[in-house]
């Protein structure tokens, strides 16, 4: 919470984006991807159904599959079809919403040993102790690389890359991971600024979850959402945006002291960033992570990338 509070008092402020996802958060999360303007889905979608069989080769015999950012365990559940892992280990960091989702997922796939696991993918992931030996893949869809800033990504790949390495020999193993590609701004605008409004509701709903932790005192109508692309630094950001002057104020709590931040109308907090990417320096990003080397499939618009990198 020290840290959050800290973000809340930085200047400008800024919240980080694991806390749009709370149960609410997640389900709204799940109606943006369904949203007509939000392409990432569904063009990820797409470029895994027509390259399944040359995805499925290029990862081989998976012994354990393990999904970070699981959220509803669809995207998994699509790979299945191709690739069946004998394990399956879904990670995110709302746990009742993943274990809702695994119990669907273990009655469809009876054959397939899973386990759910909440974590923050900000820190170090423990695996379960328990998953032997054999091949590890990381599955990190949706292009959620994206909302970390590019050294940030750097050490985040590669922590992914610790995960699926093989202590003493043994089979190394690879990262699947989507990532969103630079685009015409028209396109990138209406993505996170869905004509139905449900993006905003998203992120002020970050607020709503914040009061839950804190105990502060945001109230959702002083707050309006914005979202641009900034093409200088190629990523959409995402901000609240103070509607009048609000003072926000929270109770003291386990290592921290109670507070309080003014805002002046128009004042935002900064709650997201959504790096979009050319595909070579991405390749480049995953070499400094320490895999050995990548290979990419994409839509004809090119506006989605799936990459595999090796161990």
């Amino acid at each position: 919470m020290l840290t959050l509070i800290e973000g809340l008092l930085s200047e400008p402020a800024r919240i980080e984006p694991k806390y749009f996802y709370d149960g609410v958060g997640s389900r709204l999360f799940e109606l943006i991807t369904l949203m007509p303007e939000y392409y990432p889905t569904r063009t990820e979608q797409s470029v895994m159904a027509v390259y399944r069989q040359e995805i499925a080769c290029a990862l081989g015999e998976v012994a354990t599959l393990v999904d970070l950012g699981a959220g509803n365990c669809q995207k998994a559940r699509d790979l299945f079809a191709s690739v069946r892992p004998k394990q399956y280990v879904a990670v995110d960091i709302s746990a009742e919403f993943l274990e809702s989702a695994l119990q669907e997922m273990r009655a469809s796939f009876p054959d397939i040993r899973m386990q759910s696991l909440a974590a923050d993918l900000t820190q170090v992931i423990d695996l379960p102790t328990d998953l032997g030996e054999g091949k590890k893949v990381c599955f990190y869809p949706g292009s959620s690389i994206g909302n970390f800033d590019p050294g940030q990504a750097i050490e985040l790949l590669k922590r992914m890359r610790q995960l699926v390495g093989q202590k003493g020999g043994g089979t190394p193993g690879g990262l699947l991971i989507g990532v969103d590609l630079v685009k015409e701004n028209s396109v990138l605008h209406a993505a996170y600024n869905d004509e139905l409004g449900i993006t905003a509701a998203f992120n002020r709903n970050m607020l709503t979850h914040i009061n839950s932790l804190l105990g502060s005192d945001f109230k959702l109508e002083d707050w309006g959402h914005d979202a641009f692309f900034n093409q200088a630094l190629s990523r959409i950001e995402m901000h609240l945006y103070a509607r009048r002057n609000v003072t926000v104020h929270w109770p003291s709590g386990p290592g921290w002291s109670a507070g309080e931040r003014f805002f002046a109308s128009g004042d935002s907090i900064h709650s997201e960033n959504s790096y979009k990417y050319q595909t070579e320096l991405f390749a480049e990003m995953l070499l400094q992570a320490g895999f050995s080397s990548s290979q990419f499939w994409t839509d004809p618009n090119q506006w989605f990338a799936v990459f595999y990198a090796r161990g």
